[in-house]
């Protein structure tokens, strides 16, 4: 892999999953994991095959139909969990396991009634026995956002030399600020003996807002794969957002931070997810939201006319978005109105635009937005309509 490739990782099958209420069944994840491969992902978390029948069904189904992409399930430092998980990636062309523990000292004491030792123990006998079934092991240092830097290097050095290919860099809790959370994949970097023997991934949580800033800062910071969902939705407040850092890189070349992400199937896979999960996507959501690419302010609107990249850093077709919306509100002005005008058949001089704005406006403040039959009835109640036509 080249040292500018970030890998992306999709987790949208498990840890999107575990949004309450929207539960998918076989069919559905397999419509998804379909897409998800299309567009370029480099490994499908498909679920967590010990959890219950439903989830291993759906990583077996899953394994047989995915072609590129690694197919990755989840499992604690569990023998059965690794075993029953290795059971249900049998089929897949590129299979990893995905275990591990937690390392803070909030979840040494409480959790698991623990020592640091212990733990990774623990944690080296898990990924030598997932090794014993596949060469691609993940190991994931659960809550690694709160857990002390020189005790995780610790941790990841030993499951190195146990074999992991793929060390998962937690900000569980979404704690974390983005110069803190950069600075601990420097420091493994910098701290790890053979860490050049794998890949250091970010799996950020939003609960702060900073999933997406702490994934960045991850990848600049030396780690080269990002883990995250599509339209950020995960457990309690999501995760990192897939269309977010994928866009990020590609808007921001000189990071020299590229994907294999093929984005103009963003938009399209995130109505599927939303629509298959239930899950109303806000309007200004970033990239995908339906508010991305809309303009209403009357400033903005004449700007983005003018030339699309003033008030737009992409370029909606790079997302799988048709076009630019201009919404016609109290607060458009005269250039987004003829604009609208001309797209629904009228050619407005300056004194028509004059007169026929004036009406616009009386009708625009009845109303939240003007669409295409609204401004046939504005023109045409208007007291210039017969010139006009």
């Amino acid at each position: 892999m080249s040292d500018s490739q970030v890998q992306i990782f999709d987790t949208t099958l498990r840890d999107g999953e575990q949004v309450p209420g929207c539960k998918l069944n076989t069919e559905q994840k397999l419509i998804i994991a379909k897409q998800l491969d299309n567009l370029g992902v480099d490994i499908i978390e498909a679920g967590f095959p010990v959890s219950s029948p439903g989830d291993f069904k759906s990583v077996e189904e899953i394994s047989k139909i995915v072609k590129n992409a690694t197919v990755c399930g989840l499992t604690r430092s569990v023998r059965n969990d690794i075993k029953v998980a290795a059971e249900a990636l049998k089929y897949a062309k590129k299979p990893r396991i995905h275990t591990g523990i937690g390392t803070s000292d909030s979840h040494i004491k409480f959790k698991f009634q623990s020592t640091q030792e212990d733990i990774i123990e623990r944690a080296v006998a898990a990924v030598t026995y997932a090794k014993s079934f596949v060469e691609d092991v993940e190991f994931y240092a659960e809550d690694a956002g709160r857990t002390d830097n020189e005790y995780l290097a610790r941790v990841c050095e030993a499951v190195i030399k146990a074999g992991a290919t793929v060390l998962n860099i937690p900000d569980t809790t979404g704690y974390c600020l983005p110069h803190e959370y950069g600075a601990k994949i420097k420091y493994l970097k910098e701290n790890v003996k053979g860490i050049e023997k794998a890949i250091l991934s970010c799996h950020c949580h939003n609960d702060l807002g900073l999933a997406t800033a702490n994934s960045i800062e991850g990848v600049i910071n030396g780690a080269r794969q990002i883990e995250c969902t599509i339209n950020g939705i995960g457990e309690r407040a999501g995760n990192t957002a897939l269309e977010e850092v994928v866009m990020i890189l590609k808007q921001h070349p000189y990071l020299n931070l590229d994907t294999n992400i093929e984005t103009s199937m963003l938009y399209g896979l995130s109505q599927l997810v939303s629509d298959s999960m239930g899950i109303y996507t806000q309007p200004n959501k970033a990239i995908v939201g339906a508010n991305a690419f809309a303009h209403s302010s009357g400033i903005h609107q004449d700007g983005v006319i003018k030339n699309r990249e003033t008030y737009e850093i992409i370029d909606p077709k790079d997302v799988g978005v048709t076009e630019s919306a201009i919404v016609l509100t109290a607060r458009s002005g005269r250039a987004a109105l003829a604009y609208r005008a001309k797209n629904v058949g009228y050619e407005l001089t300056k004194l028509q635009l004059d007169d026929v704005y004036t009406n616009f406006l009386s009708f625009a403040d009845k109303k939240k937005e003007v669409n295409d039959k609204d401004i046939h009835q504005i023109i045409e109640t208007s007291n210039i309509y017969r010139e006009i036509i």
